[in-house]
């Protein structure tokens, strides 16, 4: 009897919709595929509880914490590693998103993580990337959601151009055509505001060029199901075209109010986004000089199955943005191994119980590691600083915005003074800078020259360390390095306590 095919899902908290997908593997010659084998969608409208001062209001936040209660439901019985939920631009931005995302988090009973533009952008293109016939040459993916606007160019399976703009169909709407009004004036404001922004962006990717142009997601469907439903395309074409936008765009004028629009296929849910996401489109297309665009309605949702999969596949795209990061800062990689493998060595002896904590805070450090030297392709004085600044502020694809700040912190850490992060008011991860500290320093003369046998223990209030003292006593530098390390420590009021054997 065959093991049942693996279920993995992926939850997206959208500007305008929370969406829950499921998904089975499948292995086939080609590789793994995935399979839709259930999907929730419900239109939470998130980004209209964004008030001017960039705070959510409750009612918008209970609608997000009802909706996810429903879907926690769905995924009860799922393990942590098969599930992954991101939330993108209204969390972003808004002031009070961590509030939300206490509850949020109880609500769905799994970690959420705010991901940023480019990241988003990233997992965009792999969802499409994987939904549609392949294609010689590049391919234009656009995705308008309810808070931002993705656009990616890449071959295959391989974004290459990737940009975030702060437009979205909720806002927009919002903006331009408060309580559904839609007149001549206010969609030519929202067409050429939105155009501004895209002028930004719109040279490089002209220039690069593509030979399949693809909108993703609910807006790009949602308007192409429109505009076939109701004849707009001439010949009857399928997808997105020029003229049938145009022919939408006057049907809605004719009818002065989205809720008056006597529209063949409009849903309900649809109404309060239709004239901001129409708007951007006409403008992308204007911008981009499109003349017709394929849809599909897979997009972050997917993409964000097809990175678990790479994960569980020992594919993990955020080591693949490690290698590349080395290679970008010419890291000596021997140095890197070196401190690596002994930093999680001594973690090994204080991990955690937990199998997959302890796999996480490997990980972490492996990658800490790999690149705690690249702020000296900078400057070596306050190097660690660079490499702190790099690794919080750089895209790294791959890495949720928890990842990055965890990463940064070691980087910070590593050497140096501990007020710095004993001071911030989010929880450090003491252990495993500990361990990377304590690496760092006896690498420090960048040879294989390690004494036989150091042994770490937790202490309470702290860490202890023991070294054989005939090594200590022949590596008086490194001594004299433990006795300072010891000193920083007690200045935070941790216990540091070195024990010779």
């Amino acid at each position: 009897m065959s093991m049942p095919s693996p279920l993995l899902a992926a939850v997206d908290l959208g500007s305008n919709s929370f969406r829950l997908i499921i998904g089975r593997v499948e292995e086939t010659p080609a590789g793994s595929q995935i399979y839709q084998v259930d999907a929730l969608r419900e239109p939470v409208r998130l980004a209209a509880g964004l008030n001017t001062d960039k705070y959510l209001d409750h009612p918008s936040q209970q609608r997000g914490w009802d909706v996810l209660k429903r879907f926690g439901e769905r995924l009860r019985d799922f393990h942590p590693d098969h599930v992954r939920a991101v939330a993108t631009n209204t969390l972003r931005v808004a002031k009070n998103a961590s509030d939300f995302l206490v509850e949020a988090e109880r609500a769905l009973g799994f970690p959420i993580e705010v991901i940023a533009g480019r990241e988003e952008a990233r997992l965009i293109y792999a969802g499409a990337a994987h939904s549609v016939p392949t294609c010689a040459g590049n391919r234009l993916v656009v995705d308008i959601g309810g808070g931002s606007t993705e656009f990616i160019i890449g071959q295959d399976y391989d974004p290459q151009i990737m940009e975030s703009l702060y437009i979205g169909c909720v806002s927009h709407s919002r903006q331009f055509f408060p309580s559904g009004n839609v007149d001549e004036y206010a969609m030519k404001q929202a067409e050429l505001a939105a155009r501004r922004e895209i002028q930004i962006i719109a040279g490089p990717y002209r220039d690069a060029g593509w030979s399949q142009a693809i909108g993703s997601s609910g807006t790009a469907r949602a308007l192409a199901e429109l505009i076939e439903a109701n004849g707009f395309n001439d010949g009857g074409g399928h997808g997105l075209t020029r003229n049938g936008l145009e022919r939408l765009k006057r049907a809605l004028i004719k009818a002065e109010n989205a809720n008056r629009a006597k529209l063949a296929g409009l849903k309900q849910d649809r109404i309060p986004v239709l004239p901001g996401g129409l708007s951007i489109m006409l403008a992308v297309f204007n911008e981009l000089e499109i003349e017709s665009m394929e849809t599909t309605d897979a997009a972050l949702r997917l993409g964000v199955l097809y990175d678990l999969l790479g994960r569980s596949h020992h594919q993990d795209m955020r080591a693949v943005t490690v290698e590349q990061f080395m290679r970008r800062y010419g890291v000596d990689r021997a140095q890197a191994e070196r401190v690596g493998n002994l930093a999680i060595g001594l973690c090994g002896q204080i991990a955690a119980e937990d199998e997959d904590q302890r796999e996480e805070d490997e990980a972490l450090l492996s990658w800490a590691s790999s690149l705690h030297e690249m702020g000296l392709s900078i400057s070596h004085s306050a190097y660690h600083k660079h490499s702190a600044y790099i690794g919080s502020n750089a895209d790294m694809p791959g890495f949720s915005r928890p990842d990055q700040a965890r990463l940064a912190e070691l980087l910070l850490g590593h050497v140096g003074k501990l007020g710095k992060l004993a001071a911030q008011p989010r929880k450090v991860g003491w252990h495993l800078l500990f361990c990377l500290r304590l690496a760092v320093l006896f690498c420090r003369r960048r040879t294989d020259a390690l004494p036989a046998d150091i042994e770490i223990s937790a202490l309470d209030d702290g860490f202890q360390v023991q070294v054989e003292r005939a090594w200590v006593e022949a590596n008086p530098l490194t001594e004299y390095s433990l006795q300072r390390e010891a000193a920083e420590w007690e200045k935070i009021g941790m216990r540091y306590k070195v024990v010779y054997a």
